[in-house]
Parts: C-alpha cells; structure tokens; sequence
C-alpha cells in the first residue's frame, strides 16, 4: 500500500475494510509511542468519536493500543470533534483523539489526532506515526503487568465545552427563532443546551442518532432544513456536519447561507467591534470572488491558505488572523478554538445578524456572488503534473486570466486522491467564462490525449 495513510485531516475510510481494527490499534500505540518521546512519564491521551456505529469498534481497538504501550486514556465518549481541540488543553492531556469521519457518509469513519495545545498534529508528526504503522520503525515489546496502561471515564466533558463556548460570546440571542440541524451527529448532544442557554428559540432536527443516520440531513443534505425554517416562518436556520465542525445557514426564506456568506457577515461585525485583527481574513482557492470584492470594498485585506484545516490555521496564526474558512463552513476563529468549531461559528452569526438588527436574508446581501463554473477532467496517471509544463495550456490560462483581471480568476489544479485536473473559473458573466471552461477542458483532453 503505496498511498498515504494520513489526508488532509487525518486518516479516513470505510470502516473495518480502509480503516479497520489493526490500524486502529497500531495507530493507537504509535500515537502513544510518539507522546511518551517527548516526556519519561506515561502520556495521557484524550479520546471521543462521533455518533457512527463503527465508532465503538475503532474506539475500543485505538485505546487497547494506547494502553498495550502504556498510554493512560481519558474517554470522554460521543462529543463533537472541536471539542477534543478545547478539552485537551484544558484537562492538561498530551495529545486528543477524535475518531469522526466529519461529513462522510455513515460507513466511513477516521481518526484525527491533536497535540497538547489542541491543534491538529504536523506532518512530521503524522510521519512518525505512519513509520510505525507501516513496520518502517519497530513496536517496543509489548507491556506487562504494572506498565500497561489505564482508562478513566470524564463525565463532565460535554458541560465544559458548552460553558467554553458560552463564555466566549457577549451575545444574547434572545428573540431569535432558529431551527438547528445536528446531522444525526455529535451537535446532538451539545446544541440544544448551548443556543438555549444564549436565549435563542429553538427547533432540533437530525438529533436523533442511532449510529446509522449520521450525515442524513445537516450541513451536506441541508434541503430539509430549508423547507422546514420556510413553513415554519423561522428566523433562520443552523446546520452542522456529523463531527460538529463545519456550518452552513438558511436564512428565513429558505435560502441556503453558505460559507462565504458567514465569513463576511462576522467580519464585517469583528471589523465595527474592532476584534478583526490585522482587519484581514484567511480565504482559500475554494472561495468565491465575491468574498474578495466584498473584503476589498471593505478595506480588510485577505491572505490565501491551502483548503484542509491544519493549513488554515498555520497561516492565520502566521498572520495573526481571527477569522479564516471555506465555503463549505469549515470557519476557524483561532481567538476561541484551535480548531474549526460549527457551533461557535453558528453562534458567532446569529451575534452578527442580531447585532445589525438584519433578517437573515438581508444580512446575505453584504456580498455579491460570481457566476462560477466548475468541470472535472479525466487524465491519465502518467499525465499528472505534465500539464503545468505544456505551453499550449498554461498559455491559454493566461489568456483567461488577462481577461478576466481583478473581476475573476481562473483556478486549475489536480486532485490528490484521483487523476483529475479541475477547472474552476469565476467572472461576471457566466456566458463567457462558461465557454472559458469548456474550451479550457477541451484543449487540456486534446494536449494531453495519446498521439
């Protein structure tokens, strides 16, 4: 097995087949072995897993991992993932785990590992475990006796995150008629007690988990939630993945509020409350123009990070950002948590909404979204990268971009998991720039196609 075992954000994979119970265990020593170099006593590891079936299974095999080497577990059980980010600073653990597949569907699961300040650990990291798991660096003899390690249980895990996250917001979003939509996942067991205890009037969806409904509704299937905050004459509505880390909104027609749209509507708040520091925000390709005009025509400046949240979190702590995210809603406040949290970010936008005395709707009007158009392009894996250097292609790339100038962009890039270049380009008008694309796809299948 050639591909990497750590994405983007952790490892992921179906359950018991990509990721199964040996990983899992080999994973679970490795992550203790790498905690144990850093200090001559046993390291305390935090664990918690989302609401999936498999979450018991690669649980139960992860934490006899840590303690066959000697790891002592904290198991804290079903929490969101953004609050083993919180939880493992405050309890004073040396690393978190989070077992969650975030937005996947019910038969994927994975394993996010965190260091004691509660981000997401470096490559290197990552490295060092993979040496293990692979057989490149050997297992000590196992543990016996008095050397293995133990597990305690939190049972106040869930109460701390939501009084962290309450403490962070001045906000009392009384009046506010929100419907919440928890995916069937870990904000099931969070939401309703959070957005109640800040006043809010709240409706729950999707907070009946039973291990197999994880992502049926929620932040990826989010038309339900649209047609009921319609019917129901809502203020609005919230929706959040299955780890609770990603949200997306409706506002009180039914319309859906994305990423871009939540961006912008808490910085332009944080730039009025003088908290947007360095009165810039983190974006990434994924964004829409419309964000950028929005930010330029503001005066916040934008920096550009790589999609994934370890990459986005590096640059804005660089930078000294305090908000950065994607479309998707995957929106990180680096002041609060170390990680991408949904229900701060749900919160942090009915503060905005009530603070500009806006309907949901209205406050969607603070940007104008670009026309974009998106295609995929099949090649061949012994074309990958060729294309950068085929004069024919990254001429015509230049042309687009010429044309377009600042009211547009073209991005081309490949995928990692599958030999696929995407096209995505952005204008005013969608005519134009759809026939960018398509030729842009046509001249890419032509260069690169067999002679």
């Amino acid at each position: 097995m050639n591909k990497r075992l750590f994405g983007s954000d952790g490892v992921k994979g179906i359950a018991n087949t990509e990721l199964n119970c040996e990983t899992a265990f080999k994973i679970g020593q490795a992550a203790a072995l790498v905690s144990f170099a850093k200090t001559d006593v046993a390291p305390r590891i935090l664990v918690g897993r989302d609401t999936r079936i498999s979450g018991h299974m690669l649980e139960s095999a992860l934490i006899a991992g840590i303690c066959s080497v000697g790891g002592h577990v904290e198991s804290v059980g079903v929490i969101p993932s953004p609050a083993i980010s919180y939880l493992v600073k405050k309890y004073k653990m040396d690393a978190g785990v989070s077992i969650s597949a975030s937005h996947k569907p019910m038969e994927y699961n994975g394993i996010k590992i965190f260091d004691s300040d509660g981000y997401k650990i470096t490559t290197e990291v990552e490295d060092h475990i993979e040496d293990y798991v692979r057989g490149k660096i050997e297992f000590p003899q196992p543990k016996t006796g008095g050397e293995l390690g133990r597990i305690s249980r939190t049972h106040t895990a869930l109460r701390d995150y939501v009084d962290f996250v309450k403490s962070t917001i001045g906000a009392d979003l009384s009046d506010i008629k929100v419907a919440i939509d928890c995916a069937n996942g870990c904000a099931s067991h969070t939401a309703e007690r959070l957005f109640t205890k800040l006043g809010a009037d709240v409706t729950m969806l999707g907070n009946t988990p039973d291990g197999f409904n994880i992502n049926t509704s929620g932040s990826t299937r989010i038309d339900a939630l649209m047609e009921y905050v319609a019917e129901n004459k809502l203020d609005c509505g919230i929706a959040f993945d299955g780890s609770g880390e990603r949200c997306l909104a409706v506002d009180e027609n039914g319309c859906l509020v994305d990423g871009d749209v939540i961006i912008a509507a808490c910085a332009g708040y944080m730039q009025k409350q003088g908290t947007l520091r360095n009165n810039s925000i983190l974006v990434t390709q994924a964004n829409n123009m419309g964000l950028i005009r929005f930010a330029r025509e503001n005066g916040i400046g934008t920096a550009a990070a790589p999609t994934g949240e370890r990459g986005m979190m590096r640059r804005m702590l660089e930078c000294g950002f305090s908000i950065g995210g994607d479309p998707s809603g995957h929106i990180i406040f680096p002041d609060d948590m170390p990680a991408a949290d949904g229900q701060l970010t749900g919160i942090r936008l009915l503060e905005a909404m009530k603070a500009a005395e806006k309907k949901m709707s209205e406050l969607a009007e603070i940007i104008e979204k670009c026309p974009q158009v998106m295609l995929n392009v099949p090649i061949e894996n012994k074309y990958r990268e060729v294309w950068k250097n085929n004069r024919t292609i990254t001429s015509m790339i230049d042309e687009f971009e010429s044309i377009l100038g600042d009211e547009g962009r073209v991005i081309v890039r490949e995928t990692g998991a599958e030999p696929v270049i995407r096209i995505r380009i952005e204008g005013r008008d969608f005519s134009a720039i759809n026939t960018m694309a398509l030729s842009l796809a046509d001249t890419i299948k032509e260069q690169l196609s067999e002679e």
